[in-house]
């Protein structure tokens, strides 16, 4: 998951180490991950948090063994759903 560093900084989320990624024009960046605990289908789950861009990002990682729906138009919705 990422979540825009100024968020990261409002919600206090604790720091647990940098890392960076390359770019496509091959820039590398770097940014700090912080461990957080979310509530993820009614129970808890321990992730990490990239501290990176603008817009809050979910990871495939979360979304693993759920339905995905999303309506491709701006304000759509998204519905995320656990599959049986």
């Amino acid at each position: 998951m990422t979540l825009p560093p100024s968020l990261v900084a409002e919600l206090g989320l604790p720091y647990a180490f940098s890392s960076s990624a390359t770019l496509a024009d091959d820039t590398e960046v770097a940014f700090p991950v912080h461990r957080v605990t979310v509530l993820w289908d009614g129970g808890r789950r321990r992730i990490e948090i990239d501290a990176v861009g603008s817009t809050p990002l979910v990871g495939m990682a979360l979304l693993d063994r759920h339905n995905l729906n999303i309506d491709i138009e701006n304000g759509g919705r998204v519905l995320i759903r656990a599959r049986g």
